[in-house]
């Protein structure tokens, strides 16, 4: 028997009982140092089915304990049903149909890009866009990635002070302050089937919330069970981490951010502009429990991440951001009425769907209503679950709720009234008791998609021809290097392609002073200086001031820009 109907008066219970509720006046109690540490710890393919919403089929102690010592949000929605395009927007704050990552994926799976004729490229933002990380590190933050990135796009080497599994806030400069995200992939959806034979975490009886759009069959019920002890095993981790901090007595001199990718891993979830694809779970423990036990029901998009880092970090905002901030001293001064997400490409499947939902109501524009809900995305067909639907499709089994991603066709406009229809089943777009809701739905979708200029249903080759003409990346120009003054008998020159010498009076006490620059725009420098007969390392200091270049020490400099190639490097050697 299903029991998941029962599922959302859980959620709505957690958030009117648990917990209390937070005001704007809460917030300016909080208290902060002027660069506090942050940490993100990111979970995969991960809807809010934990006990901090309500659902209690598992105990995850240690999510607990940062929900419980922090806020918890519950409208935090990603601008994706799907991981590369939402890090873009996580990444740079900006939405993917502006950035050109709205497709899953553009420079990876080259064997899915192959049989539909699309090359692999790199989406490609405007100027003056950047990584979120490099922005922090120009404000002085020590900033790790571990490990994973997938931003439709190659990091710049300026992103990152350390990128890789070993990249750790231990290794920074004494007193610096950091910003570090830790990836969990343990709950990703290919985890579901990876992990099919491994030893349950919870008994096999558990029984298990089954949403009324997947048929309730043991072999659903497996694939859920474990779904729920892969989040044991993220909980465990977490529990590690959370120790780590407290072993280096920075627990409570540290922002911890939790959330997902994105939405759960299940049919019908990952993927999708449901709520089942784009709501996470989100909290924030704050340093010595500041606020802790608060709920803010607010609209939060992942392109709030950005904005908000910089305002708790005291670093200005980029104007250039589509995002706003809803904590710190530079905290907008209304919440949103909207979030919005996209759908596109997924390896080699087409559907254009675009999503405007506010606290009451989702709006889908089905860009392409000629096709069917369902795509046969043959990475998401190894798990059991998804076998098993098409089964029990192809026999005729499923019931109304089960049978309706297996339409053929679909309309133009959806409206669904999430707090009566919060999984999305009863379209009311044609009932003329929601026609002023639609209205003004369908307009905030049109006006967000034309400030985004979004591509549409734009043949995929022909944007891409947009981002790299001719189809052929585009290279950022190498670094240009200049002496700031030429005093004292100091002279630079190009000896040969890429390689400056830069000559210095030895009685002269001031070591020459170098501007470095590239004529592509938006072009971020990387740089190293390095002492006599010592090799170049993986990190890369970001250019922000000239740089001084003691005599007989080499200078390697590189520049590249979202999109682009990274430029050839050059060196500058004192003598």
């Amino acid at each position: 028997m299903q029991k998941i109907h029962c599922l959302p008066i859980l959620f709505l219970l957690a958030a009117c009982t648990s917990y209390k509720e937070t005001s704007t006046p809460a917030y300016d109690t909080l208290t902060l140092p002027n660069q506090p540490n942050i940490l993100w710890i990111v979970a995969e393919d991960l809807s809010p089915v934990i006990p901090a919403y309500g659902d209690s089929t598992i105990k995850t102690t240690h999510l607990d304990r940062i929900f419980n010592e922090g806020i918890r949000y519950t409208h935090m929605f990603s601008v994706s049903g799907v991981c590369a395009p939402s890090r873009f927007s996580i990444a740079t704050g900006i939405y993917t149909t502006r950035g050109g990552a709205q497709h899953m994926r553009t420079s990876s799976r080259q064997e899915y890009m192959e049989q539909i004729g699309v090359i692999p490229y790199e989406a490609t933002p405007d100027p003056p866009v950047r990584m979120m990380s490099e922005i922090l590190r120009e404000h002085g933050y020590y900033t790790t990635n571990n490990s994973k990135q997938d931003y439709q796009f190659t990091a710049p080497v300026t992103a990152w002070d350390e990128n890789g599994r070993e990249a750790h806030w231990r290794n920074r400069p004494e007193n610096a302050p950091f910003f570090s995200v830790i990836n969990l992939g343990v709950t990703h959806e290919s985890q579901i089937w990876a992990r099919a034979n491994d030893s349950l975490l919870i008994p096999h009886d558990t029984e298990v919330p089954i949403p009324p759009y997947l048929p309730d069959t043991d072999i659903v019920r497996k694939d859920i069970l474990r779904m729920y002890s892969n989040i044991l095993l993220l909980d465990a981790r977490i529990g590690e981490i959370l120790t780590e901090l407290e072993s280096d007595n920075l627990l409570d001199q540290t922002i911890i951010m939790f959330y997902s990718d994105h939405g759960g891993p299940l049919p019908r979830q990952k993927r999708q502009l449901y709520d089942s694809g784009l709501h996470v779970p989100f909290a924030i423990r704050f340093p010595n429990r500041q606020l802790a036990g608060l709920t803010d029901n607010q609209l939060i998009s992942f392109i709030d991440l950005a904005p908000t880092v910089f305002s708790l970090a005291g670093a200005l905002i980029p104007e250039y951001l589509d995002g706003q901030a809803f904590l710190g001293n530079q905290r907008a001064s209304t919440a949103r009425e909207f979030i919005h997400a996209a759908a596109d490409r997924f390896d080699t499947e087409y559907d254009t769907r675009r999503a405007v939902r506010s606290h009451q109501f989702k709006y889908i524009r089905n860009l392409q209503p000629d096709r069917g809900y369902y795509l046969p995305v043959t990475y998401r067909e190894q798990m059991a679950t998804m076998q098993e639907l098409l089964r029990l499709r192809d026999e005729d089994k499923l019931n109304s709720y089960q049978s309706q991603w297996f339409r053929d066709s679909k309309p133009l406009e959806e409206l669904f009234n999430i707090e009566t229809d919060p999984h999305e089943l009863f379209n009311v777009a044609e009932d003329p008791t929601y026609a002023e809701q639609l209205v003004k739905m369908r307009t905030e979708l049109e006006a967000w998609m034309s400030d985004t200029n979004d591509p549409g249903t734009m043949d995929e080759m022909e944007f891409v021809s947009l981002l790299w003409p001719n189809h052929v990346q585009p290279q950022t120009s190498a670094v240009s290097i200049e002496l700031v003054s030429e005093a004292n008998g100091m002279s630079i020159s190009m000896d040969r392609p890429f390689s400056y010498q830069v000559f210095h009076t030895s009685g002269n006490k001031n070591f020459p002073r170098l501007h470095l620059s590239s004529t592509t725009e938006g072009a971020s420098i990387g740089y190293q200086i390095l002492q006599p007969g010592e090799v170049a390392g993986s990190h890369w200091l970001l250019y922000t001031t000239p740089v001084t270049l003691p005599p007989n020490y080499t200078l390697q400099s590189v520049a590249h820009r979202i999109g682009y190639a990274q430029s050839a490097i050059v060196t500058a050697t004192s003598q």
